[in-house]
């Protein structure tokens, strides 16, 4: 799993008002072109969503 699996981000979240998911990072102009067009191999604001780390912590 690579650093552009949106699905897995934390930054990835559902917006109930519009019905769709969207990336909680404001990029910007630069940055999303080099997203859109695949210039990038990984997005550098990726951060995977684990949600057991509280738990484990708990253990």
């Amino acid at each position: 799993m690579g650093k552009s699996c949106c699905e897995f981000c934390v930054n990835y979240v559902y917006n109930d008002e519009l019905e769709f998911y969207e990336c909680l990072v404001n990029l910007d102009e630069d940055e999303t072109y080099k997203f859109i067009t695949k210039s990038v191999s990984e997005c550098p604001y990726y951060k995977y969503y684990d949600e057991y780390k509280i738990v484990r912590k708990q253990m």
